[in-house]
């Protein structure tokens, strides 16, 4: 049987379930994943077919759609003229299933982070699919399980997490907003969005399409969520999904492109107004499901949940966000026009705190010297082994690790395996790079020279990286033994931000008050505390030596401090100790310390100062202020 003679099946066999007899009458079918597109006459139907013939009149009377179901109460019935209690609960038990997910066994899964987690039965046919089964062998923090030990953990763990935690968010709008009209259809499709994220990382996650992509295709824009996409319609396809998803009552083809639209955002490129509504999947009406799981409009989404408490339990730091606060607090609230997900004003600390969770775990772990070192060094093996690389893709094609993103059947087979496929090669070819991976394994690796920090915000590109290795080469300082070149030197840039490069995140958070929580306002910084950051991005450029003898470490050392006096960079933190002769020659550096000492020599004079005030009490107070003002009038 064809693909489409199999979907037509499915949905004859669909509609045939659905079909009911109601006194010896065929009614027309409905779908209960659609009740809020309902008039009355479906609302009557639905209710024949639950067995509350001697109610539907009284529906049909008061001209209750099914827009209006989710809302209604037992004191609506009862004004309604059901009478009998037993009738009105059964009446609101038979409604609430319209909202439920599926009468279907849940899957359960034994997470160590959120514990015993159900997942819904349609869920398992995209887990159980080789594509998916494929990021049980990609590390989720890449390099830096080569620092931190405990850091084994991988993608298709946290991908599981992020369905989870997806659905566990739309559940409790769901049920603290029952007017939000959000069908069993929206849970699903949000929740696979959550486990499908993830699909387009490469080996070493996000080495790959960092680093490793940027220097093997300087021309492309590849990111891993178009690559996400790509293997979204891949999986679904080879897997015959479509039919599946539409016996789980899915509409296709509005659920596929509402998927994929969470994972990458808008699929059209053409720039539209900002007043036009640019998603296709869902309308505006329910703008709020598209903050679930990658939120573009302010970083707050339960991929950062998930990754925060896992990352954080793998690493053995300390994880200060509770995610379980925002759930309980979390509603929608209507803002210009959009529905958008707010939480309680007295929530806006927390939120300050998870971003600076995030900003901790880049400095502690994800951008760590020794970690990107690494991931250095392995981008550089896998470029020299790229082109010795054999993959076969669809039709017996053969790619290598940086064309394989163009295939998905042959990218389903890039894993973080390619290292030690490498690493155990025996082929003269593939030397170079097996040299490299040797080192890594045997802890022969770069050595960092120090770490400095621009006034101004610098463009990086790989031109420039390698314009500065040059750069760095000619800074030999007078008396300098040992001669270094510019392959000598690695240079990186780390970005270092909240989430929105330079911009105040929570700015774009909307909350509500308890005395009115439909109303949306927003919490400037300074209503929340005068200790929080004044900047939210900062750039952070390293230096490493190839040489590790000692010898060419202390010379490039100094070539370093010498380069940043050069280019008026922030004096190294050890730069007096490093290059003591250098460090006094630069007038700004001093002059910046001398600037730090008066403010903190004021400072402590103002604290010192009412300490050998006397107590005044009354009018001499008053003398006392009018005279430290240099005030004579009292």
């Amino acid at each position: 049987m064809c693909e489409r003679e199999l979907q037509s099946a499915c949905l004859t066999m669909e509609n045939r379930i659905k079909r009911q007899r109601v006194d010896g009458e065929c009614v027309k079918p409905i779908n209960n994943g659609e009740f809020d597109h309902w008039d009355v006459e479906d609302t009557v139907t639905y209710l024949r077919g639950e067995g509350l013939q001697e109610w539907a009149q009284m529906f049909r009377d008061h001209g209750i759609t099914g827009a209006g179901l989710p809302c209604l109460t037992e004191v609506h019935l009862e004004k309604m003229g059901v009478s009998p209690l037993g009738a009105r609960l059964h009446i609101l038990h038979c409604l609430q299933k319209l909202c439920q997910i599926s009468a279907e066994p849940m899957k359960v899964f034994n997470d160590p982070i959120h514990g015993h987690i159900e997942l819904h039965p349609l869920l398992l046919h995209f887990i159980d699919t080789p594509q998916f089964q494929r990021l049980r062998h990609i590390k989720q923090l890449g390099g830096t399980y080569l620092v931190f030990p405990g850091a084994s953990h991988n993608r298709f763990e946290h991908s599981i997490g992020v369905g989870y935690l997806a659905g566990c968010l739309v559940k409790a709008l769901n049920e603290r907003q029952p007017e939000l009209f959000i069908t069993k259809q929206d849970v699903l499709c949000v929740q696979i969005a959550g486990l499908c994220h993830d699909l387009g990382h490469g080996p070493f996650s996000h080495m790959f399409d960092g680093m490793f992509i940027p220097k093997a295709r300087p021309a492309d824009k590849w990111k891993h969520e178009m690559a996400s996409v790509q293997m979204f319609d891949h999986l679904v396809q080879v897997n015959g999904l479509e039919a599946v998803m539409l016996q789980h009552g899915m509409r296709l083809p509005e659920d596929l492109i509402f998927i994929k639209e969470q994972i990458a955002g808008p699929l059209e490129s053409v720039v539209l107004d900002q007043s036009q509504w640019p998603y296709k999947g869902r309308p505006v009406e329910k703008s709020f499901l598209y903050e679930v799981v990658a939120n573009k409009r302010n970083g707050i989404d339960v991929d950062k949940w998930d990754y925060f408490a896992r990352d954080c339990y793998h690493l053995g730091i300390q994880n200060n966000f509770d995610y379980q606060r925002f759930l309980r607090f979390a509603r929608v609230c209507e803002v210009r026009g959009k529905k958008h997900i707010c939480t309680r004003d007295k929530e806006v600390g927390n939120l300050y705190d998870m971003f600076h969770t995030r900003n901790c775990l880049h400095r502690r772990a994800y951008q760590h010297k020794v970690g990107n070192i690494i991931e250095t060094m392995i981008t550089e093996a896998f470029l020299k082994a790229d082109p010795h690389i054999q993959i076969q893709g669809s039709s017996g094609r053969i790619f290598t690790i940086s064309s394989a993103i163009e295939d998905m059947e042959a990218y389903t087979k890039l894993t973080d395996h390619i290292f030690e496929q490498i690493l155990y090669s025996s082929g003269p070819e593939l030397s170079e790079a097996r040299a490299i991976l040797q080192n890594i394994i045997c802890r022969r690796l770069y050595k960092c020279v120090g770490q400095t920090t621009s006034e101004t915000n610098v463009d990086v590109s790989q031109e420039k990286l390698l314009d500065w290795a040059k750069e760095l080469a000619r800074s030999k300082p007078a008396g300098t033994e040992g001669n270094l070149i510019a392959e000598d030197f690695v240079v990186s840039v780390i970005h270092m931000d909240y989430g929105m490069k330079e911009k105040n995140p929570i700015n774009n958070v909307h909350f509500y008050c308890k005395n009115d929580p439909t109303k949306a306002i927003k919490i400037h910084k300074k209503q929340v505390s005068k200790l929080l950051p004044e900047r939210f991005a900062e750039q952070l450029i390293r230096v490493y030596c190839k040489k590790t003898d000692n010898k060419s470490l202390e010379a490039a050392k100094k070539y370093f401090v010498q380069w940043c006096m050069d280019r008026n960079f922030t004096k190294p933190q050890d730069g007096d100790i490093i290059a003591p002769e250098l460090t006094p020659l630069k007038q700004d550096w001093h002059a910046r310390e001398d600037e730090d000492e008066d403010e903190e020599e004021k400072h402590r004079q103002n604290q010192t100062l009412p300490q050998h005030t006397p107590q005044r009490t009354g009018r001499n107070v008053k003398v006392n202020l009018f005279q430290a003002r240099g005030e004579t009038k009292l």
